[in-house]
């Protein structure tokens, strides 16, 4: 399919010919574990990697084949593997770019299990990394290393929403040749496409919007490179056995046919929120691409195709109060996920980022009055009705939570 259609049509069409599955409209469901060999020299053959065909699902999959081709056609990448959890999508990637020895050097501020993932990294393999803002060239090559082997980027970060400028990521890592991965989680291919810009692989928890339903956990990685796609195919996808069921391949699928008409809902009722936000007597500041008050906006307005859906913002108050906020809400979801129907609420500080250790997640700029909302997909004026009454007129203090049922 001609990648100059947009991106609307790729979404439904594009990675997936129905002619080639006898004419199904929706890419068909092959819950099987197993495949047959019709002989036993066809059999050594695919083992040997000498005949196309299907050996077992954890090796490959014509459903999961599906999704993965579709979301290398919407990364504009060469190849895609498709993994059981966005964090084993990480944790693949990392150890596919890594050896004993080896540094990686990171955004300032990642999502809290990939924090502990590369902690445990540096305790049981001895692979170091370093947490930096990456915010301008000569920073980034003071901090490069002999043996870093791999950038990894947040971008937007999670949850206080600071952007990375991939281009001059890319520009400074090329120097050294040295492989770029951004986490494209809070954006999709629908938002912002890292591939296009020089990075080296893209990994997604395809949990949040891609699948956008609550109903799938799920981690997808595209690459540039098609033999660096099939090298981690053949080792740490293979061997360590993290894959996707083809039932979980089928909902995300249909997830993505919506993907875009979603985003734009959730990202129209986040600017919404994010202005009524704002104006509020007890928010003391947000974070939010989408305000042009954001320290980096002029580049959210050149890397992305619009700010996102979520919002984080802090509160005037303690960690108590934050957390009576969340308990007075009545519409709203307390619960750590983003990118569903519902608008979801948390507290990272206690919740997402509890595993970072309190110094370094102050550095990140995690403080115990901040608080994570990702913009559902409800009539925003509901979300906001919900929100201000949570937030009160006056100071905030505890009262008994009236959770509406719904």
């Amino acid at each position: 399919m001609s990648q100059h259609r947009r991106f609307e049509t790729q979404a439904i069409h594009g990675g997936y010919n129905s002619n080639e599955q006898m004419g199904s409209l929706v890419p068909p469901l092959f819950q099987t574990s197993t495949f047959t060999f019709p002989t036993a020299e066809e059999g050594e053959r695919r083992f040997a990697g000498e005949s196309d065909g299907y050996v077992y699902t954890r090796l490959g999959n014509p459903t999961v084949k599906v999704l993965e081709e579709k979301i290398a056609f919407l990364e504009q990448g060469e190849g895609a593997l498709a993994f059981a959890s966005g964090m084993a999508a990480v944790s693949a990637t990392l150890f596919h770019l890594t050896k004993t020895g080896d540094h990686i050097l990171c955004s300032e501020g990642v999502y809290g299990c990939t924090f502990g993932l590369l902690q445990l990294m540096k305790e049981k393999h001895h692979i170091a990394h370093d947490l930096m803002p990456l915010d301008n060239e000569d920073s980034m090559r003071a901090a490069i290393q002999e043996n870093t082997t791999c950038i990894y980027i947040e971008t937007p970060i999670n949850p206080t929403m600071k952007l990375v400028d991939l281009p001059m990521i890319v520009r400074v890592a090329k120097e050294r040749n040295i492989p770029v991965v951004v986490d494209n989680t809070f954006c999709s291919p629908y938002l912002q496409q890292p591939l296009t810009l020089g990075c080296d692989f893209v990994v997604h928890s395809a949990t949040k919007y891609i699948g956008g339903h609550g109903d799938v956990i799920a981690g997808l990685v595209v690459g540039r490179s098609k033999e660096a796609m099939q090298e981690m195919a053949m080792t740490t996808m293979k061997d360590i056995g993290g894959v996707l069921s083809p039932f979980d391949a089928w909902l995300l699928l249909r997830g993505l046919k919506t993907l875009p008409i979603r985003l734009d809902r959730h990202c129209d009722n986040a600017e919404k929120v994010a202005t009524e936000l704002k104006k509020h007597p007890n928010v003391k500041r947000i974070y939010y691409p989408g305000d042009p008050e954001f320290p980096q906006y002029e580049l959210a307005q050149k890397q992305m195709r619009k700010p996102g859906g979520l919002i984080s913002f802090e509160i005037d108050g303690t960690k108590e109060d934050a957390q009576q906020l969340l308990n007075r809400l009545r519409l709203l979801k307390i619960a750590v996920s983003l990118g569903d129907a519902e608008t979801l609420i948390q507290h990272p500080a206690t919740m997402t980022h509890a595993v970072v250790p309190e110094k370094q997640r102050k550095k990140m700029g995690i403080s115990d009055t901040l608080i994570r909302l990702s913009v559902g997909l409800e009539a925003w004026e509901d979300i906001w009705t919900d929100l201000e009454q949570a937030l009160g007129a006056g100071k905030l203090s505890p009262t008994e939570p009236d959770r509406l049922q719904i």
